[in-house]
Order: C-alpha cells, then sequence, then structure tokens
C-alpha cells in the first residue's frame, strides 16, 4: 500500500501517515490537486486529502464502488447528473452509491477528505473511458469488477 508512513509503524500493523509532510500532486485534472493518504493496488481502495481551486470540475464521472466524501472546506457541488444542484459544505458528509454518475463542482473551491472502494470511471468525449489517471479502466481496474460481482 502506498503513502508516506513512518516505518516505526509497520510492525505494529497501523500505518501513521502525515500528510503535512506530503506535497500536493496535480491530477490531469484543472485545479484539482491530491495527497494520497491510502491506495492499494491490487483492490483500488483509496484514501486521499483532495484540494480543489475555485471553480474546479471533476467531469463525468461513475462510482464503481461506494465513495465518501467528507468535506473541510468549500463545497462538493453536483454540478450534472440525477442529484444536480446537491451541495456538500464544510462539515457536511455525503456519501454515493456504487453505480452512481454525476460531474462535480466547486465554485468556491473545497478541501475534501475522499475514499474511494474502487477507482471512478471517467466518460472521455471520444467514447474511451479511463482512470483519474487517464489510464483504460477495463486494462488497469477490470480485474476489481470480479471482486464487486461476487459481492452483489
Amino acid at each position: 500500500m502506498d503513502a508516506a508512513t513512518g516505518p516505526q509503524t509497520a510492525d505494529q500493523h497501523s500505518h501513521l501517515v502525515q500528510p503535512q509532510a506530503m506535497d500536493w500532486q496535480q491530477t490531469r485534472f484543472p485545479g484539482c490537486e491530491a495527497k494520497t493518504l491510502l491506495f492499494d493496488r491490487s483492490t483500488g481502495l483509496m484514501t486521499a486529502l483532495m484540494r480543489f481551486a475555485p471553480g474546479a470540475v471533476l467531469p463525468d464521472h461513475e462510482h464503481v464502488g461506494i465513495e465518501q466524501s467528507y468535506v473541510i472546506e468549500g463545497a462538493l457541488v453536483d454540478k450534472e447528473g440525477p442529484a444536480k444542484g446537491i451541495a456538500c459544505k464544510a462539515g457536511e458528509f455525503i456519501w454515493r452509491e456504487a453505480g452512481s454518475r454525476h460531474a462535480a463542482w466547486c465554485p468556491e473551491g473545497a478541501l475534501i477528505l475522499a475514499i474511494f472502494q474502487v477507482p471512478n470511471k471517467f466518460f472521455e468525449a471520444d467514447g474511451h473511458v479511463v482512470d483519474a489517471s487517464g489510464h483504460d479502466w477495463d486494462e488497469a481496474w477490470g480485474h476489481t469488477a470480479a471482486q464487486w460481482a461476487r459481492r452483489a
């Protein structure tokens, strides 16, 4: 599992992550940066601090597993999709069911703690379905589909 963890914690099966010592990583989405706190490459489980500049948009995407977001600062608004207009503001928590699809917007910017069971599917204008890094979703994460089918 990836994250900036201290070696002193591994033997105790606890992994202390110090986000204040981590650099923000620019994502491929303008105005969106992340600090990955936990990432399991075999399952796609990820927890991240996400920072959005005012007006930043996460384009059309589907949550393959449950997505959980706690808004620390600012607001996360459904820009498009069935829940259009729902705003999760600072101090509020929102979770989305597997299969939910929308575009998200941070009109005033935001700082969010986000937890994903499986990486999102992003729908490109040319019809390709990719993950947040721009890699073909099926090639990178198709193996997780069988895991989720067994849970259903």
